[in-house]
């Protein structure tokens, strides 16, 4: 049979009560919550909790400052298999050029040539011919 005890004090502000949890009952309900298919609304509801104080206890035990029970249950592991994708090869970069062809003579252009580059090529080559 499980006991579960409260330690209930008066806040000095305010003539509420306010519980005090031991750490081992804190542990115990934070495993609870970690078990697979259980929320932590559910748990927090069972234990007359706020769903927001049992996350941060478990916040608590996540950065090791509240120590969880062993499990129950025994623990099992699943194999994990990492497909890593291929590399995909760099894509070719296709180049545009302009050219020029003049009789036999062809002009390769820049990439990214400027119209004013250009059209002064034009008119040396029109003067040539």
């Amino acid at each position: 049979m499980d006991t579960t005890l409260e330690v209930l004090t008066k806040r000095r502000s305010r003539r509420e009560a306010h519980r005090q949890w031991p750490d081992e009952v804190k542990a115990r309900i934070v495993s609870e919550s970690l078990r697979p298919g259980v929320t932590v609304n559910e748990v927090a509801e069972r234990h007359g909790l706020k769903a927001n104080h049992l996350s941060s206890w478990r916040t608590l035990a996540r950065q090791g400052k509240l120590v969880l029970p062993e499990p129950e249950d025994a623990v099992e592991f699943a194999a994990m298999v990492i497909d890593m994708p291929a590399p995909e090869p760099p894509a070719a970069r296709q180049i545009s050029r302009a050219e020029i062809v003049v009789g036999s003579v062809t002009i390769r252009l820049e990439e990214g040539a400027s119209a004013a580059r250009i059209a002064a090529i034009a008119r040396a080559l029109a003067a040539t011919i």
